[in-house]
């Protein structure tokens, strides 16, 4: 009998195919063991992708006693907590989704990214203004950059986004008693709470900020307790995967030098170039997973009610019918590539559009800063590693110029 493999499907190099996903390409759909022993569907090809992402049967539901989890009992902590947008279904996720939506509207995409712009500049002068060298662009730029754009548009300091994400996983990852998820819970939930009303008080031109006055012209008062998951559901994660994508970026720029001259002539294609590397790269591939609520056909394999499934990104983009030549990183493509990066369907990440704007943003402007960076060492000497539970990049990244 053949051995079943281990989801998450852990990469060896972030360019590189894991060999188990090309095993299914053909069925588009196979059995997984996940970390806790149970069984799951692993889902590759793009358009069962997009059907399970897009169907109401298949939920987001963590909390769900039958929702595909990689550890015994962490999700299930998040009872402790209101619900986050993440975690809900139908109406009463589109309503939360809504008021993440509006972020992205155009007029404001047009202000955030001016700011945004501003913030690259000095952040990407300030590294370059290091007397010694090498420096890990890792460290001193692609994390800094991440930290701030996500304060920026959040409305929150870095420092206690920071403060949020260590009482998350102290919550999920460090409580083994009821007592002790009861205390963590009330750690991340009071300090959460402490933020927000601070944030009243200073009110600008962020999310937040907009969040809270809606809810005191639409109810006089504000729902802290209700509130906080939106603000630390954007506080988690977030600046993992952006900072990987700004040093992988910049890793393939390097190794690309006249692919990098031809968007650097031409910056404003170099959006475009940085979506084709999310596609290619598709960093966040140990999410999305769902919970089939009804018996579903995904091809012809059915699908019982209760069972969880996994739908990485990774293999999904790198598939034939995505675009020529998938498993080929082409800076140039000159048609834009339909891909689910940024997931499929209600809980799409609504960042899609911004995202490649500011990589590129990012890669122009250290590149026309410094148009002599190089890698301090050579290229197969860099290591990768797990930033957070997907975002696989490099671990440090020696430059200098």
């Amino acid at each position: 009998m053949t051995e079943l493999p281990t989801f998450p499907i852990r990469r060896q190099h972030p360019s590189v195919l894991p060999a188990e996903y090309e095993a299914l390409r053909e069925r588009g759909i196979g059995r997984v063991v996940l970390p806790t022993g149970k069984f799951a569907w692993l889902v590759v090809r793009p358009e069962f992708a997009r059907f399970v992402l897009s169907d109401p049967r298949f939920s987001s539901d963590k909390t769900s006693g039958k929702f595909p989890k990689l550890t015994p009992s962490s999700l299930n902590k998040l009872k402790h907590c209101a619900p986050f947008m993440i975690n809900l279904d139908g109406p009463e996720h589109l309503e939360k989704k809504r008021l993440m939506v509006r972020e992205f509207s155009a007029e404001r995409l047009v202000s955030l990214e001016s700011r945004m712009d501003a913030v690259v500049n000095e952040l990407v002068e300030a590294m370059l203004a290091q007397q010694t060298k090498p420096v890990d662009l890792v460290a001193e730029l692609a994390y800094p950059v991440a930290w701030k754009l996500q304060e920026m548009f959040i409305g929150v300091p870095a420092a206690e986004l920071k403060k949020m994400r260590d009482h998350v996983w102290d919550l999920l990852l460090r409580t083994s008693t009821e007592e002790e998820e009861k205390a963590a819970a009330a750690i991340l939930n009071n300090h959460a709470i402490e933020v927000l009303k601070e944030k009243a008080d200073n009110l600008g031109d962020d999310m937040m900020s907009r969040l809270i006055a809606e809810e005191r012209a639409e109810h006089g008062e504000v729902d802290w307790y209700r509130m906080a998951p939106m603000m630390l559901s954007n506080a988690q994660g977030i600046h993992n995967s952006f900072s990987t994508m700004i040093s992988l970026g910049v890793l393939t720029l390097l190794s690309h030098p006249q692919e990098r001259a031809a968007l650097l002539a031409e910056p404003g294609r170099m959006s475009a170039a940085a979506d084709e590397m999310l596609r290619f790269f598709s960093i966040n591939d140990g999410t999305p997973m769902r919970v089939a609520v009804e018996d579903v056909l995904i091809g012809d394999t059915l699908v019982k009610a209760g069972d969880g499934v996994a739908i990485p990104t990774l293999p999904a983009n790198r598939d034939p019918s995505t675009c020529p030549y998938p498993n080929e990183l082409n800076l140039l493509r000159e048609q834009p590539v339909r891909h689910i990066a940024f997931g499929h369907g209600p809980h799409q990440c609504p960042a899609n559009r911004l995202t490649p704007d500011v990589l590129g943003m990012v890669y122009t402007t250290l590149f026309d800063k410094a148009s002599t960076l190089e890698l301090a060492v050579p290229e197969a000497e860099l290591t990768y590693k797990y930033h957070s539970i997907q975002a696989f990049g490099p671990e440090t990244m020696p430059v200098t110029w």
